[in-house]
C-alpha cells in the first residue's frame, strides 16, 4: 500500500490534468486507492497492520525487517512532502496511527463531526512518524504531547479547534458534503492551487525530509527493542481476550 500510494502520487504530480488528490476511505475495494468516493464505514483507517511486526520477529531477522520497513516508511512520507499539488483528505470515521500523523502534511482535511483521531504510539512501544513530532507541536502546542506521548484520543471538534482539521461536516451527510467540496475545488485554476502551497513547501522541504529521516531512524530502533515487542504482544493478547 505504501509503495502503491507513493506511485500514485508521483503519477498525479506529473499528470497535467490532475489538480489535486483526495484520500478517502473506500468501501468498494480491498486495495489502497485514491478516489473521490468516501466510504460510509465506522473507520477512515485503523492504522498499520501490527501483526506484520510480530511475524517479522518470528522470522528471526529483526534488524533486516526493521531496516527495510524504515526505508519503506521514509519513502512513503517523502512522497507527501514532495507532492506539489493540494492533498485533500476526507475523514469519514475513526482514524488511527499513520492516517492521523500524515494529516499535518496535507493541505485540506474535511472530517465527519463524529470522527476521532488516535495515535497510540507509546502504548505500543512505537514512536511518532509522518513529521508529526514537529508539525503536531506547531498546530496544537502542548496538546501534541497528549496525543504523541499519552495516547490521547482526540474528538473531531477538538481536532478542528486546534487546526488539524480544516472543516467539520455533518456525519449523516458526510459523503455528499465532501463530494461537493471536491467539486468546488475542481473548478479552481490549477496553477493558483499550486501557488497557494509552493512558497512554504519549497522553504520547508529540507527540514521536513530531515525530520522524516530522524523519525524513521528512531522507529527502526524501536522495532528492534524488547519493550516494543512486549507492548505488541500485550496488545494482541488483550485483543484476543476481547473476542
Amino acid at each position: 500500500m505504501y509503495l502503491g500510494i507513493g506511485d500514485l502520487l508521483d503519477e498525479a504530480a506529473r499528470d497535467p490534468k490532475c489538480k489535486a488528490v483526495a484520500f478517502t476511505e473506500c468501501n468498494n475495494c480491498s486495495q489502497a486507492r485514491l478516489c473521490a468516493t468516501p466510504g460510509t464505514g465506522d473507520y477512515y483507517c485503523s492504522g498499520n497492520d501490527l501483526s506484520n511486526f510480530i511475524k517479522g520477529a518470528q522470522g528471526g531477522d529483526i534488524p533486516t525487517m526493521a531496516a527495510q520497513s524504515g526505508k519503506l516508511l521514509q519513502k512513503y512520507i517523502d512522497s507527501y512532502i514532495d507532492f506539489p499539488k493540494p492533498l485533500i483528505v476526507g475523514i469519514n470515521g475513526h482514524a488511527i496511527g499513520i492516517s492521523v500523523t500524515v494529516l499535518g502534511l496535507c493541505d485540506l482535511v474535511f472530517s465527519s463531526d463524529q470522527a476521532t483521531f488516535h495515535t497510540p504510539f507509546s502504548s505500543l512501544g512505537q514512536a511518532p512518524e509522518g513529521c508529526s513530532s514537529l508539525l503536531f507541536r506547531r498546530l496544537m502546542g502542548s496538546k501534541a504531547n497528549r496525543m504523541l506521548m499519552l495516547n490521547y484520543k482526540m474528538k473531531a471538534k477538538e481536532a478542528y479547534e486546534c487546526g488539524l482539521v480544516s472543516e467539520l461536516l455533518p456525519h449523516e451527510n458526510f459523503a455528499s458534503e465532501f463530494a461537493q467540496r471536491l467539486q468546488q475545488i475542481a473548478q479552481l485554476p490549477a496553477e493558483s492551487l499550486r501557488c497557494a502551497k509552493r512558497p512554504a513547501q519549497e522553504l520547508e522541504k529540507e527540514l521536513l525530509h530531515k525530520i522524516n529521516a530522524k523519525e524513521c531512524e528512531q522507529l527502526v530502533e524501536r522495532w528492534q527493542s524488547d519493550d516494543c515487542m512486549a507492548a505488541l504482544a500485550k496488545f494482541f493478547q488483550r485483543s484476543k481476550s476481547n473476542l
